[in-house]
């Protein structure tokens, strides 16, 4: 396990901490909640075998901690009794009031909830979050306490169970703490769930920092004193408090392998902060720092000037200090550094409450967006990848020519830029500028960059079909596709159409109208399409993800079509070896040339067909090669009788064949890895392999393997699909 803090909690010294705290508690309610609860959950124990009860108390703890409410802490108590025992909603709003009923209704809502599932329920989830959040963010901070505490007692649980909390840790509960401010509850969530998804990279990443613990400690202790001493010639409002730190080791991760830099390029494995009272003396503190040590350039970041979207406040700067060692000094307020630490629970912390409206509302205003994105889309998909999209923790944030601020997806483009500031300017958008400078419309924005859009006089002008393949953010992506969705309907027919039949040809499916109409009847009634028209206008403005409906296409017509037209057709059969040895036995004939051919790679245990070619002997074919199905379909004799019968002999076959596969997945850290483990331990030679995110925000991995026959690709395709978040894993289409 990782060296994390081992934390004790208990009802008496929840109390013990509340009457040495200046906030008012209701002491009696809380004692009342905590006697029902153990009560509800008497002779119930957790994995590890201690009493139920201890989980309660441990989240309400970690409340009180953040400073939350008497009746958040209530809620905290009373979180499972719903979920896990006898007790009735009913019962807890009798007891203990509406407000901490509803906080446990909210809660209870969310208990099952997984990272991923099948895309119509896992939507449902996503909106059981966005709308708990909407109607009392206290929610959601209980939701998130009450997985700081499961993943700190993770241990105890099955491995398989370990990964899939873990998962869903980084994937949903991680990111919604970033969103709302908590840095002490996401960074601790993404450091235990790193280390159950790859506890080998953990340790990895503990051993290049090279340094042992005490030496690392004894590095920022020194770099304290020497700031200490240089403050003391200066005067302050009140002392400045410094503080040192080092680094989260799943922070430094997300440097060293998605960042691509080595251990020697992370400038902030060390910090240090320095908390003051005022905006002035932060700006102050900084001009010392910076006479003290050699700064790094282009490593100062001014978040008070222009906050993240999560309302941090701070200075950053990277210098170079003793012996070379470069670390990060955090320069903020008293007030910085409650939101920072906080978040949103520095409202109830601080006493503001629900009545601090005006930075709740700005932090939870994302929640807004992404529930309208939902309600001007078709496609249940796409509230999952917006939301995903949504809650990444790494933003820009670029400048009007105003000096006003705009916070963005890492990266977005000018076309976003535009349609946050708002809708017309984006649907008018002709050019931008970037620092006075003409940029393409796909040009990705960078922090600090001050961006001016340049827009058409037509009040008509509408946006280009092809900028849905270049913004990032969903906000924009809507607003296009509403705009296309009501003023270019016939467009949008004609445009689905062409891509609908363009994805046919180029994956070999062959459909008469009839069948069309036959094979998309499931697809119109879920989306409740009355004619095909309707279906190929919502592909056409992009309500529909075409890649995730020719999956299920492709499916259906191998299913209804392809077997009846391989029947069509029955050469005769006669027998002969072939002596080249290639594990073929074909009619009469000898001394020809055998080849697999490369359009359907056929393996051992595939039903085979050979075509005899002009000059060049035999190719083999699979009964299924898009080649022999469309000569099946043409029915023209000439071209029928150069297909001869052929099967694979037992005693000569070929030792390893080259295949392609694909498998998609839900994109996730580590997917890459447990694919190659998979090919890795089944021994086959993998001749290249390659991976890419799709636009819906899915994984694509690729891969030519050889394999020795039809049963051990099957093996290896259904190990494939075992695995955690893999949509389908198929013997690729040539």
């Amino acid at each position: 396990m990782p060296e994390f803090q081992e934390h004790t909690y208990s009802i008496d010294l929840m109390i013990n901490k509340i009457l040495t705290d200046d906030r008012q508690y209701d002491i009696s309610k809380l004692i009342t909640a905590y006697e029902y609860a153990f009560k509800c959950h008497e002779g119930q124990t957790r994995s590890s075998g201690e009493p139920y009860i201890n989980h309660p108390v441990a989240v309400a703890n970690i409340l009180l901690e953040l400073g939350m409410d008497t009746d958040t802490l209530c809620a905290a108590l009373l979180h499972d009794v719903v979920e896990d025992t006898d007790a009735t909603l009913d019962d807890v709003k009798k007891r203990f009031g509406a407000d901490v009923a509803s906080l446990v209704d909210g809660v209870t809502k969310l208990e099952k909830i997984p990272a991923f599932s099948h895309e119509q329920q896992q939507a449902e989830n996503v909106m059981k979050i966005l709308l708990a959040m909407s109607q009392d963010i206290r929610v959601m901070i209980i939701k998130l306490c009450d997985r700081l505490h499961n993943m700190r007692t993770l241990q105890y649980r099955p491995m398989h169970k370990q990964r899939k909390t873990a998962l869903e840790t980084m994937n949903i509960y991680a990111p919604i703490a970033h969103r709302l401010g908590i840095l002490s509850v996401q960074e601790e969530l993404e450091d235990l769930a790193f280390y159950y998804l790859d506890s080998f990279a953990y340790r990895e990443i503990e051993t290049l920092l090279e340094i042992k613990k005490d030496e690392r400690n004894a590095i920022i202790e020194d770099i304290k004193k020497r700031i200490e001493m240089r403050f003391k010639t200066e005067d302050f409002v009140t002392p400045p408090q410094i503080d040192g730190r080092v680094k989260s080791i799943y922070g430094i991760y997300k440097k060293l392998y998605l960042g691509g830099k080595s251990i020697e390029e992370i400038y902030d494995k060390y910090a240090v902060r320095i908390i003051v009272t005022t905006v002035s003396e932060c700006y102050s503190v900084l001009c010392m720092i910076h006479d003290m040590f050699r700064p790094i350039p282009s490593r100062l970041k001014d978040y008070i000037s222009v906050p993240k979207t999560n309302g941090y406040q701070s200075l950053h700067t990277s210098v170079i200090g003793k012996e070379g060692i470069p670390f990060e000094v955090q320069i903020r307020t008293w007030e910085m550094h409650a939101n920072a630490e906080y978040g949103v629970a520095a409202h109830w912390k601080y006493k503001e409450g629900i009545q601090g409206n005006d930075k709740m509302e700005q932090r939870l205003a994302w929640v807004r967006q992404v529930i309208e994105t939902q309600q001007a889309s078709d496609d249940p998909e796409e509230l999952v990848s917006t939301f995903k999209n949504d809650i990444a923790p790494e933003d820009i944030v670029v400048l009007t020519p105003k000096g006003d601020s705009v916070s963005l997806p890492v990266g977005s483009t000018v076309i976003d830029f535009a349609y946050h500031i708002h809708t017309k300017i984006g649907h008018r958008t002709v050019g931008a500028k970037v620092g006075g400078k003409l940029v393409p419309l796909d040009y990705k924005l960078s922090t600090g960059e001050i961006v001016e859009i340049l827009t058409s006089k037509d009040p008509d002008k509408g946006p280009n079909r092809n900028w849905l393949d270049i913004v990032k953010t969903n906000e924009a992506r809507t607003k296009i596709r509403t705009w296309f969705k009501r003023e270019r309907r016939d467009e949008n027919i004609a445009a689905g159409r062409a891509a609908f039949e363009r994805e046919c040809k180029r994956q070999h499916i062959e459909l008469s109208p009839q069948n069309m109409q036959e094979l998309l009847s499931d697809e119109l009634k879920q989306r409740n399409c009355a004619t095909i028209d309707d279906l190929f206008a919502q592909i056409g403005y992009g309500g529909m993800n075409l890649e995730r409906l020719m999956l299920r296409v492709r499916e259906q017509y191998k299913r209804r079509f392809e077997q009846t037209d391989l029947q069509t057709y029955e050469p005769p059969t006669v027998q002969a070896v072939d002596p080249k040895n290639s594990g073929i036995i074909l009619d009469e004939i000898d001394n020809l040339e055998v080849k697999l051919a490369r359009c359907c790679s056929p393996l051992p245990g595939d039903e085979i067909i050979g075509f005899l070619t002009r000059g060049h002997g035999l190719s083999v074919h699979t009964k299924t090669c898009k080649n022999y199905l469309a000569v099946l379909r043409r029915g023209e004799q000439s071209e029928l009788e150069r297909w001869v019968p052929v099967e694979w002999s037992s005693k000569s076959t070929p030792k390893e064949i080259q295949v392609s596969i694909e498998v998609l997945g839900f994109s996730r850290v580590d997917l890459v890895y447990d694919l190659y483990g998979v090919l890795k331990d089944a021994h086959v030679p993998v001749q290249h392999s390659g991976s890419r995110i799709l636009k819906d925000s899915n994984t694509l991995f690729e891969a030519t393997i050889s394999v020795a026959g039809t049963e051990q690709l099957q093996s290896i395709l259904t190990k494939l699909r075992n695995i955690k978040d893999v949509i389908s894993a198929e013997r690729a289409a040539n």
